[in-house]
């Protein structure tokens, strides 16, 4: 069988104000219903796929895990990064991990941010692959160009191929417009879709063989690691010493047994907004409108609202890209898609919020927003999912009230216990140890007002957590 390895990990910045650092474009519904997260899972699962390894960090470890369980996938293994180090590090450890288990596992390793509608096409190019793989070969998978892209790395042929493996020629980085156009009208060169299929022991002997340096430190922190409520956190320690290295430049450019499968059937990373647009279905003239927005005389145009409150609408506009949230808007022309992460830059050196904190910050519990912030008050909507419960804590800055506006509430302060029900508030003072929990079996909401000297997230003293956070914001 083949372990799907999904890397779970990334900001995706060029898809802000949607996509931010705190939660980024994988775990959004960009295109269709799922997440991309989602459908990179649903796309690798089927009797000929075990169960799969994700790759994340420690603040995304209770968003995958949800979003799995949403889509009826039951992971093998969560390996949790202590900090990014790119792919080749993951990778290496995800190889190492399914080598203990199974010493002749095939691995498919892909990024969990992309799109793929034809998933039998997909698995067909997996099982043509494979033929490659019996043979000893490290396999990458590279799209059939339809456009001169200058936002993709390149895959250069030996020669042309139909659908069945063929030997890799060369790495190309990404090319200007006129590179690009040559290499369209070529016809030997395809996209680099950074998914990988090869059997464990071969992809740690390419790494014994062209990065040495890394696989002490990656063993070691696998080594060092530990079990976290049914997540293997990697060894902080010895995961820092792993170099930042991305899978291409520490193995696949120095390899010389790649074989490249071509794949036609249609794929994006969602690298920019433009992408969103070409990838979705349009109206009339070309228009993708999505939440609460409305185009008059527009064409070639996308506009978005992700906010209930906030009504997005475009007049007159041609190639524009209007992107709309609670605390941010994105107005740009199409051309400049690649250029947002410049925008990200520059709010990261004014220090805004908005650069990486999502509005909504989600939480193993449920998820909160901020309503309201003022001089000593804030306002928040919390949503608590059946069943969880937030950490037994105190502040040493604020008091909070409480009003329940859907669901029902225990409530703990101190040594008292209650249930607080729809239309029903209760008062936490300054210091008090505090907890709730969603008892029921639909999702608890509840308003909470927080007054104090100081409203920072990192006031708070946890004592008990069934999430095993410790200390700290989110843990």
């Amino acid at each position: 069988m083949i372990t799907p390895v999904i890397l779970c990990g990334g900001s995706g910045t060029r898809l802000w104000p949607l996509s931010r650092k705190s939660y980024p474009k994988q775990f959004v519904p960009l295109v269709g219903e799922q997440t991309l997260f989602q459908g990179s899972a649903v796309r690798m699962k089927g009797d000929q796929f075990a169960k799969p390894v994700v790759i994340t960090n420690s603040d995304f470890r209770f968003i995958v895990t949800e979003q799995l369980q949403a889509v009826g996938i039951d992971p093998g293994a969560i390996l949790i990064e202590p900090e990014g180090r790119n792919t080749a590090p993951a990778v290496l450890a995800a190889a190492l991990y399914l080598q203990k288990n199974d010493p002749d596992a095939v691995m498919l390793v892909a990024p969990s941010d992309h799109v793929v509608p034809d998933t039998k096409a997909f698995q067909a190019a997996v099982a043509a692959g494979m033929k490659a793989v019996k043979e000893g070969k490290l396999v990458t998978f590279g799209i059939t160009p339809t456009h001169a892209e200058t936002a993709y790395g390149y895959l250069e042929l030996t020669t042309q191929s139909d659908g069945d493996p063929v030997a890799l020629k060369q790495f190309v980085e990404k090319p200007n417009e006129i590179r690009a156009q040559e290499m369209l009208d070529a016809g030997n060169y395809l996209w680099n879709a950074g998914i990988f299929l090869f059997s464990v022991k071969d992809i740690i002997a390419a790494f014994e063989q062209h990065s040495p340096d890394l696989l002490p430190p990656v063993a070691q922190a696998m080594e060092t690691g530990h079990v976290d409520l049914g997540f293997c956190r990697l060894g902080p320690d010895a995961w820092s010493e792993a170099e930042d290295i991305s899978i291409d430049y520490a193995v696949m450019e120095k390899a010389d047994n790649l074989s490249v499968v071509p794949f036609n059937s249609g794929w994006s990373d969602l690298g920019g907004w433009d992408a969103v647009w070409r990838e979705s279905p349009k109206g009339d003239n070309g228009v993708l409108t999505s939440g609460e927005a409305t185009a008059i005389d527009c064409e070639d145009t996308l506009l978005r609202s992700d906010s209930e409150r906030l009504e997005v609408v475009g007049i007159g506009l041609k190639n524009i890209m209007a992107v709309a949230m609670n605390d941010a808007v994105l107005v740009a022309d199409m051309s400049r898609a690649q250029d947002v992460k410049k925008a990200v830059e520059a709010l990261k050196a004014k220090n805004a919020d908005q650069a990486t904190m999502f509005p909504k910050d989600h939480r193993p519990w449920g998820w909160f927003e901020s309503l309201v912030i003022g001089d000593r008050f804030q306002v928040k909507r919390i949503h608590v999912h059946p069943g969880a419960a937030l950490s037994l804590q105190s502040h040493h800055h604020r008091a909070e009230h409480w009003i329940v506006v859907s669901g029902t509430a225990e409530v703990t302060i101190d040594d008292k216990v209650q249930l607080v029900t729809e239309n029903q508030s209760v008062f936490i003072p300054l210091g008090a140890v505090h907890r709730m929990r969603n008892p029921g079996k639909v999702p608890m909401v509840l308003i909470e007002v927080q007054t104090g000297s100081y409203l920072g997230e990192d006031d708070i003293i946890r004592y008990e957590d069934v999430y095993s956070r410790g200390q700290g914001a989110k843990g």
